[in-house]
């Protein structure tokens, strides 16, 4: 970094923009390509132009240096990836539509990695043969690719994106929770580094499996995550990843089920309102096609079905919505009038642990325009499984200390994983073990978001004036603005080296024909930590000094200018 060329804007591959690109929904889409940091090649693929580039340079540093000191070694693996390994663990079919899927000119099925279990646990057991080759940990930082139906947010959801993705190697459980550990630890200083406000929260391990998962998320208004943070306790989780505990209720007490008659009451709203009821007191059921099989999912009809949880829990089955057709070939569903109790073998039947035995609901009859009081869990019907899959609400209790939760939206920025022996079964690593048997392998993945983490500073520290960097991110340390005469510029040109032979990475606007208060605009919009600008007092050596971040100034000479910012 040191003594690198000062880089002049008159020579810049960048050109600013005073106006929001018309596609742009969030605060670092608009800012990243105004400043001239990306530029859109295709929709969810970005080119990253010199002043981006260097900043996600200095990211891929910071998450190398701290991967190297907890002894990770650093490989690249390829993008372009065979078939086979990722069929051996069912990932071929389990990824669906957001798998980039291609075939070379023989027919040969290939892949772009999305992540890259399989193709490091084949390198581990091509290179490592005996419990002495372990514990290893191996890490690339290198393009992924998913096929994103709707690719939007600028970088935040693109289908090519910049992946740290590392995995380690251990013999045993207690192996795996130490690299687990050190990841976690490695995670958050690089985050403290970059100067990111974030939350490691309890995630679901999704189609990534394992047992133990957690997420980093930056708390952004961009985010795509919604996470549940107690303002009691340490408590912070994913919602998906958040579980109701199931508590039954003496139900011997409640009357015997009753039909009544609700005419035009297909809804849970115009049921209640038809009965002068809280919505909470009745039983909504929601009809999902499982690989085609029709489930029912029972939640209280104040909650709204989690999809992503319905999924998650029955995943990799595909999960779709009944649609009319559904309804047209089942006469036994009545549609706006299921209720659980009768459905027997014919619908699997699972249920929020909300609607746990003896607790007592509303619902519907299976008759049009009927509906059924009094219908007792457990008693009036059975529920094959108990999942939770409602909607997180602000307010619901902390699984850890019952306070109600606050909810805020978060960008992903890491995610860590325990995966154990899924991909070492499927892929059969062994290694030979101390005592001359075979052992096999367990292993943990962890992700850092690269690129994605670019926009989630942006979405953090930007002012209404454009972008902040930290030093430690920023595509220089000093913007050297030259207010337009040519004493100003020859003034900002001389000091530029100056600062760059003390070490300092210099960029330097020596554009000519352009206006000062266009340069000024333009060094707030790009964001450099110190704005350092040669203008009126140019001609007795003094300087102005902007702090970027807090929008101090002070007039300094030369000398002094140089001093404070190699102090700093």
């Amino acid at each position: 970094m040191a003594n690198a060329p000062v880089q002049r804007m008159s020579q810049l591959m960048a050109k600013t923009l005073r106006d929001d690109p018309a596609d742009a929904e969030v605060l670092s889409h608009k800012l990243l390509v105004r400043a001239g940091y990306v530029r859109r090649t295709a929709a969810g693929i970005w080119s990253w132009l010199p002043l981006g580039l260097k900043v996600l340079s200095n990211i891929e540093r910071i998450v190398r240096e701290e991967m190297d000191a907890i002894g990770a070694q650093e490989v690249l693996l390829p993008a372009l990836l065979p078939r086979e390994p990722y069929e051996a663990t069912g990932r071929w079919e389990e990824y669906g539509a957001e798998l980039f899927r291609l075939q070379d000119r023989k027919g040969g099925d290939y892949l772009l990695g999305p992540t890259h279990e399989e193709i490091f646990t084949l390198l581990v057991k091509d290179q490592a043969s005996s419990y002495k080759d372990l514990p290893v940990i191996l890490y690339q930082i290198q393009s992924k690719y998913r096929d994103e139906a709707r690719p939007r947010a600028g970088i935040l959801r693109g289908r090519e994106f910049l992946m740290k993705d590392s995995y380690s190697f251990d013999l045993d459980d207690d192996g795996l929770a130490h690299s687990y550990a050190l990841h976690r630890q490695a995670y958050q200083r690089i985050f403290e580094r970059l100067g990111l406000d974030y939350r490691i929260c309890a995630a679901t391990a999704g189609a990534m499996g394992g047992s133990k998962s957690e997420e980093f998320l930056a708390p952004a208004e961009a985010g795509e995550d919604t996470f549940a943070d107690c303002p009691n306790c340490d408590f912070a989780a994913n919602t998906e990843a958040i579980t109701y505990v199931l508590k039954p209720v003496d139900g011997t007490g409640v009357a015997a089920l009753e039909e009544i008659p609700t005419p035009d009451t297909p809804t849970i709203e115009t049921l209640a309102a038809y009965l002068g009821v809280q919505a909470s007191d009745t039983l909504k059921n929601l009809l999902v096609k499982v690989d085609g099989e029709i489930v029912a999912v029972g939640v209280p009809g104040d909650r709204e079905v989690d999809l992503d949880k319905v999924e998650a829990h029955f995943a990799p089955a595909a999960v779709e919505l009944v649609t009319e057709s559904d309804f047209a070939g089942r006469p036994d569903l009545v549609r706006g009038y299921v209720g659980p109790q009768g459905l027997g073998e014919k619908v699997k039947y699972i249920a929020d642990p909300r609607v746990a035995p003896g607790t007592s609901w509303i619902t519907g009859a299976n008759k049009a325009g009927t509906h059924a009081r009094n219908v007792v869990s457990g008693r009036d019907f059975e529920v094959d499984e108990f999942v939770d899959v409602v909607v997180v609400q602000e307010g619901d209790p902390c699984p850890k200390c019952g306070t109600g939760l606050k909810l805020d939206r978060a960008i992903e920025i890491g995610h860590i994983f325990q995966l154990g022996r899924k991909y070492a079964d499927a892929l059969k690593l062994d290694v030979l073990g101390q005592h001359g048997k075979p052992v096999r392998v367990t292993m943990g993945s962890y992700g850092i978001g690269v690129s994605r983490a670019v926009a989630a500073l942006a979405e953090q520290t930007a002012d209404e004036h454009g972008l902040v960097w930290s030093r430690e991110v920023a595509p220089a340390d000093v913007h050297v603005v030259a207010a337009g005469k040519a004493l100003q510029t020859e003034l900002a040109l001389d000091v530029s080296e100056k600062l760059r032979a003390a070490g300092l990475r210099v960029l330097v606007d020596d554009r000519a024909g352009v206006s000062p208060g266009v340069k000024f605009t333009d060094a707030e919009l790009i964001g450099v930590p110190q704005i350092l600008v040669a203008g009126r007092r140019s001609g007795e050596g003094v300087l102005e000094l902007k702090d970027r971040r807090t929008g101090e100034r002070e007039e300094l000479t030369v000398d002094e200018a140089i001093a404070r910012l190699t102090a700093n």
